[in-house]
């Protein structure tokens, strides 16, 4: 049976990715790995059977275009899932996170919309 192992998210600055997602999303370092000149395999997760998340540098031509349209439409590039998507919303919000779409509920999903300060927007979501 196959499962999900890594999800990627490409990044302008690896350094700043992994700052913004460990010190304010709370995630934890998975994996730092040096490939060579500005380069890095860099995952950050939590828990034991998580998936955990690639910060992938955003080098490749096809990226920056593929980035620039799906933020120009307001669209997420991934979604992180939470237990109140309100409490996080404040929580992130004290800690200086910019969102681009408040709150809100959708049947019974609520979401909201921030900038990773990276280039990406993400999605939080929470069921109930």
């Amino acid at each position: 049976m196959l499962r999900i192992h890594l999800a990627s998210v490409f990044v302008d600055d690896q350094a700043k990715a992994l700052d913004f997602y460990t010190r304010v999303l709370g995630f934890q370092m998975r994996a730092d790995v040096p490939l060579g000149p500005g380069a890095r395999w860099l995952t950050v997760g939590q828990g034991e059977d998580t998936v955990d998340l690639v910060l992938e540098p955003a080098g490749h031509p096809a990226v920056a275009p593929f980035r620039e349209a799906l933020v120009a439409d307001g669209i997420p590039w991934t979604s992180l899932a939470c237990e109140d998507v309100n409490a996080e919303h404040e929580r992130l919000t004290a800690l200086g996170v910019q969102f681009v779409r408040e709150p809100a509920t959708h049947g019974q999903m609520t979401i909201a919309v921030f900038d990773d300060t990276c280039g990406n927007l993400i999605q939080i979501a929470s069921m109930g």
